[in-house]
Parts: C-alpha cells; sequence; structure tokens
C-alpha cells in the first residue's frame, strides 16, 4: 500500500528543497504536500514535473497551512534557522522554538495521528515542545513523535567505514543519547560489522561525530549548515517510517522520543517501527565501559535542554 500523505513544513529552506526531491522521487510516497511562509509554489510547480507518481501541492502561508495538513500520515518539520559558525545548535532556541510550536499546534489541530518527525534544532528541545504542544490539545502519542537523529547514524557509519576501508552501506553503528554535542552517544561496540578501534582513534572517532554538524558549518563559512545529508537522513527515516506502517517487518531505526531507558524523560534509541509508529523499544543494549561514561556525562545537558523545552511549551499562547 504505498499510499503515504507526506507533508513537509519549511519546504523551500535549505533542508526542504532537496528532502522534498527525495520524497518526490519514492514510490512510497502518493501525495507530497509543500509547506512554507515563501515560494512554495515555485517548489512545487517544479518538483510536480518529476515523472514519478507523487502528486505534489505547494501551500504558502499560515491561512493554508490546515488545508496542507488534512489527511497527512506522516508530517516532516525542518523548518527555521540554521546554525552560523561559532553557533551552538542551542543558539537557535529562541527563533525555532516558536516556529515548532506554532507548526506542530496546528498538527495536533489537523492531523492528530500523524507521525510528526522533528528535524528543527535543537531537536533535544524541540521535542519535548512538540510532546507539550500535543498534550495540550489532548492527542499527546509518544510513540507518534520523532525527534530526527539520523544524521548522526549516517555520519558515525560514514566515518567508521572511511577508517576501515568498508562500504559504508552495509555499516550500522547505533548512535544513541540525544542530537547536540556531547549529548550525541555513537556505540561503536555495537557496530556492525565489529570494529575495534585504540582508545585514542576511538576517542578521536567519536568526537568527530559529535561535531560532525560543525564541521560543515564552519566549510560552509556563514553560508548555513547541513543541509543536503540531513535531506538525505530525513528521507531515509521517512522512509523506514512508511515501510514499517505499511506492514514491513523488522525495520529499526534510531530517534530521540519520549523513553523510559535512562534517568532522561527523552532519549533516542534503537527502535522497532511498526504500523503505529514505535512498536518497541529496543533499549541500550551491552555497552562498553567508554559508552557508560559518556551517558553519565550527557545527562545534565540533556535534561537542561528538554526542562527549557518543557518551560517553553508551557508559556506559549
Amino acid at each position: 500500500q504505498n499510499n503515504a500523505k507526506v507533508a513537509v513544513l519549511g519546504a523551500s529552506g535549505g533542508i526542504g528543497q532537496p528532502l522534498s526531491l527525495l520524497l518526490k522521487n519514492s514510490p512510497l510516497v502518493s501525495r507530497l504536500s509543500l509547506y512554507d511562509i515563501a515560494h512554495t509554489p515555485g517548489v512545487a510547480a517544479d518538483l510536480s514535473h518529476i515523472e514519478t507518481r507523487a502528486n505534489v501541492k505547494g501551500f504558502l502561508g499560515p491561512e493554508q497551512l490546515p488545508e496542507c495538513l488534512k489527511g497527512c500520515d506522516v508530517v516532516v518539520i525542518p523548518a527555521g534557522v540554521p546554525r552560523k559558525p561559532g553557533m551552538t545548535r542551542d543558539d537557535l532556541f529562541n527563533t525555532n522554538a516558536s516556529i515548532v510550536a506554532t507548526l506542530t499546534t496546528a498538527c495536533a489541530k489537523h492531523c492528530p495521528e500523524a507521525m510528526i518527525c522533528i528535524i528543527s534544532n535543537p531537536v533535544n528541545s524541540t521535542i519535548p515542545i512538540t510532546s507539550e504542544v500535543f498534550k495540550k490539545h489532548g492527542v499527546y502519542n509518544p510513540n507518534r513523535i520523532f525527534g530526527v537523529t539520523t544524521l548522526d547514524i549516517v555520519r558515525a557509519n560514514t566515518f567508521v567505514a572511511e577508517l576501515k576501508g568498508l562500504d559504508p552501506a552495509r555499516v550500522s553503528v547505533p548512535v544513541i543519547g540525544g542530537h547536540a554535542g556531547k549529548t550525541i552517544i555513537p556505540l561503536i561496540s555495537q557496530c556492525t560489522p565489529k570494529v575495534d578501534f585504540p582508545q585514542d582513534q576511538l576517542e578521536k572517532l567519536t568526537g568527530r561525530i559529535q561535531e560532525a554538524g560543525t564541521e560543515v558549518v564552519k566549510a560552509k563559512a556563514g553560508a548555513g549548515s547541513a543541509t543536503l545529508s540531513m535531506a538525505y537522513a530525513g528521507a531515509r527515516f521517512v522512509f523506514s517510517l512508511v515501510d514499517a506502517m505499511n506492514g514491513k517487518e523488522g525495520v529499526i531505526e534510531c530517534a530521540f522520543v519520549r523513553s523510559e531507558e535512562t534517568e532522561s524523560p527523552y532519549f533516542s534509541t534503537p527502535l522497532l517501527l511498526g504500523k503505529n509508529g514505535i512498536e518497541k523499544n529496543l533499549g541500550i543494549g551491552k555497552i562498553s565501559p567508554f559508552e557508560e561514561k559518556m551517558i553519565a556525562e550527557a545527562m545534565s545537558e540533556l535534561k537542561a535542554s528538554i526542562k527549557k523545552g518543557e518551560e517553553f511549551a508551557k508559556n506559549f499562547k
């Protein structure tokens, strides 16, 4: 049943455009609704000429948002501002928190049953915001709200493959925790195929995975942050989710979700996906002392970012 109706909110942006292209290119998508506050008619017209079955429609401005969301199965939200050199993901909070709260309020009203995939940073705060918004509207289902951390996994797979001379498509590294700096915890000990690194190389590799976003921000020198690799990762997550919704078995992705796995109320771990979103949280599994230590050291930052998001949502009108 390849009939997924997908909406992209922030479809004209740096992530939104390539993400929309990848979604349009997929046979899994039957309807693609593109929303933004500028340029969506043009982006939609352009994509609509591509010879794949997804029906593309553009929606412009807040008054067209309800129509965009009606009947959607999956909503992906890359809307917001990107980082500039010297900024942390948390520096985006003031701008992006309001954007996410506004957009997810519309989702809670017009497509409360949809799977919500949040890309907008800081994810460690925007997922708690989304949850609180859905609670406020009485439609909260923790199994349907996902912080897309897939780019951390994609990067870990790529960097490990480079170091070991492997095909990255065959490497799988779970990345748990959050989606910022030291809250990003790659479980190299659980990599398939099994890989070994001396401790100094392991620490360097882990640091590179954690700071890979900043690597791109620096290289773009003020022209934005990771957009193309993020679009790829966002599409990968959406395709996994839709496959699982279509009844495919054994689909596993990591994502930042409501969680009982640690003392942090939200935490990313491998999730078995199914028809209704999260089928089963697979938890952390067996980890090394080095990875244990990283989890312990991430906790205070993680909990503070979550609290910041929850506080914001409580005061958001």
